[in-house]
């Protein structure tokens, strides 16, 4: 299909608000095609996105036709009802989904990260007033920690710049110290995690534990500068909220449906929880759907007397009645199993992470890289020694370096004042050797090109 680039670019310029986007004196990027891990602008450019349609979403990759059929299919046979109506994808879906999940028993749909960790608030605030005469309905966060754009989950935001402008804020959130073990205060100990976690418990002594009901985290931070925390840390942070009766939110937003090498980033670790919520590559794209997922216990604090009008989780997503999103993610579910997509995100994710590490001795501006599976981030600093952040230009510098390598890199952005210097990676499940390779390549002389430039 051929474009007239001039007319869509006035057209956009004149009409669309884009998201991030400081608009006076941008220049517009149009991307037309995306097939498999490529994608190919309105100038007949391609690249290799290693950003999974820039937020960490396309994980089976562009160009599904099993997926758009699924959908197209769907929508054709029943696109929506409201969903207290059963419906055929949602339940087929549902029944998938848990089927990963051990301990995990109910999913509520919804469309957003931002929505769908709402919902987990909310059963949070209800279940205080059901369960516990109005108390417990304080929900604690963890700093450089993100969990969506609403003003209720920006309430519950570890980054300060994503918060910047829109106070005042919903009472009852409370901050306790990040998982940074770059930054540790407590340095090289055997015993790092569990010192890290016993933050929390300090933070619910101080606030009072009959005022807090549950504790949210990503499994990994992911805009926050893809922040892995060390052995022990859940499994003392589930301790702590048993001991509290706290219940643990688990925001799987990014890292759920395979981006860390396994379903969920929670299960690289020996903690269950009691929520969690995902979206993105839920349906890898191709369709808005988020799930807010429970275990039983907390489902049936929601089962009382029908007579009592109050005593039911009185919540409606409109277009989580969207049979769309549950059919897409029932066959991007389906891709993941019958193409080994976990076990390949793991290998490629090594590899990955393997040749990161290999350009530190290349370029001495790399204080840190980390990361599980496809999800990887690269740190960089103006001295290794102090690890001083190095400027956000420079960073910035970096991401346009990469791109004109062919390279579609992320970085951590209107995040932090401070941290704003950590490169992102997240390339789809079907990555190749050729891929990852291509990535590390690019990012090479991404590195090459902004050292010259700056003179570092």
């Amino acid at each position: 299909m051929t474009y007239d680039k001039a007319e869509l670019v006035a057209l956009d310029k004149k009409y669309v608000w884009h998201h991030l986007t400081q608009h006076n004196n941008f220049e517009l990027a149009i991307y037309v095609k995306g097939e498999g891990m490529r994608i190919t602008d309105i100038d007949g450019k391609t690249y290799l996105d290693a950003v999974s349609g820039g937020v960490w979403t396309v994980n089976v990759g562009y160009g599904r036709k099993e997926i758009v059929d699924a959908v197209a299919k769907q929508m054709m046979e029943m696109c929506y009802f409201a969903n207290g109506i059963g419906n055929v994808p949602t339940i087929k879906f549902s029944e998938k989904l848990i089927s990963k999940m051990p301990g995990m028993s109910r999913v509520y749909l919804s469309n957003s990260g931002s929505e769908a960790n709402e919902k987990a608030f909310k059963i949070v605030r209800q279940i205080g007033q059901l369960k516990h005469g109005g108390k417990k309905t304080g929900i604690l966060y963890r700093a450089r920690d993100y969990h969506g754009t609403t003003i209720g989950t920006l309430s519950a935001c570890g980054q300060f710049e994503r918060k910047v402008q829109y106070g005042p804020f919903a009472p009852g959130f409370y901050e306790f110290p990040d998982c940074d073990v770059y930054r540790s205060k407590f340095g090289d100990c055997a015993d790092l995690g569990v010192k890290m976690a016993k933050q929390l418990e300090e933070v619910i002594l101080t606030v009072g534990p009959d005022e807090l009901g549950a504790v949210i985290v990503e499994p990994m931070t992911a805009g926050g500068g893809i922040l892995v925390p060390p052995a022990g840390y859940y499994e003392t942070i589930r301790e702590i909220c048993d001991k509290y009766e706290l219940l643990l939110i688990i925001d799987e937003v990014v890292c759920g449906l395979g981006r860390t090498g396994k379903w969920f980033g929670y299960q690289h670790f020996n903690v269950q929880p009691d929520i969690v919520t995902m979206a993105k590559g839920v349906a890898s794209g191709y369709a808005p759907i988020s799930c807010t997922v429970t275990t039983e216990k907390v489902f049936q604090d929601f089962v009382n007397d029908p007579a009592d009008t109050d005593a039911y989780f009185r919540d409606i997503s409109t277009f989580g009645g969207c049979t769309s999103g549950p059919a897409a993610a029932l066959a991007n579910i389906e891709i993941i199993e019958r193409e080994n997509l976990l076990e390949n995100c793991t290998k490629m994710g090594d590899r990955l992470l393997e040749g990161l590490k290999g350009l530190m001795a290349k370029h001495p501006i790399i204080g840190d890289v980390r990361g599980k599976g496809l999800f990887a981030g690269i740190e960089i600093v103006k001295d290794r020694a102090t690890k001083e952040p190095i400027a956000e230009a420079v960073a910035n510098a970096m991401v346009g370096a990469a791109k004109q390598a062919g390279v579609l890199i992320g970085k951590t952005s209107r995040s932090f004042r401070e941290f704003n210097n950590t490169l992102t990676l997240c390339p789809a499940l079907i990555a190749t050797e050729a891929d990852i390779d291509e990535i590390v390549a690019g990012i090479d002389k991404a590195f090459t090109t902004v050292e010259q430039k700056f003179g570092l």
